[in-house]
């Protein structure tokens, strides 16, 4: 039996860290949802949580690239990261024995 790359795993274990958290699972929901940047506040104003909370969890999705940012003026959007997101079904099957479905 073959495990899978200690490098991989570690990659794949961070990612479900940064899913570790209701709020995050429905951050992420949110901003695939949505399919276009949203600022911190209109974030906020969606899940209403604080302006802090929801920029410490998006600190953690960026960390493992889940979400990306980019500059609009003095502030920053928010996006998904299709690449990223795609690829975590594929994680979650290795991790549970199954094979990685195929490549679109």
């Amino acid at each position: 039996m073959e495990l899978l790359d200690r490098a991989s795993a570690q990659e794949y274990a961070s990612w479900f860290r940064a899913l570790a958290d209701p709020s995050r699972v429905q951050l992420v929901e949110l901003l695939a949802r949505t399919g276009a940047p949203m600022s911190v506040g209109e974030i906020v104003a969606v899940m209403g949580l604080a302006q802090s909370t929801v920029s410490q969890h998006l600190k953690i999705l960026a960390d493992v690239r889940f979400v990306l940012s980019e500059p609009d003026g003095n502030a920053r959007r928010y996006r998904i990261n299709k690449n990223c997101i795609s690829c975590f079904p594929s994680a979650a099957d290795l991790v549970m024995g199954r094979p990685a479905p195929p490549k679109i």
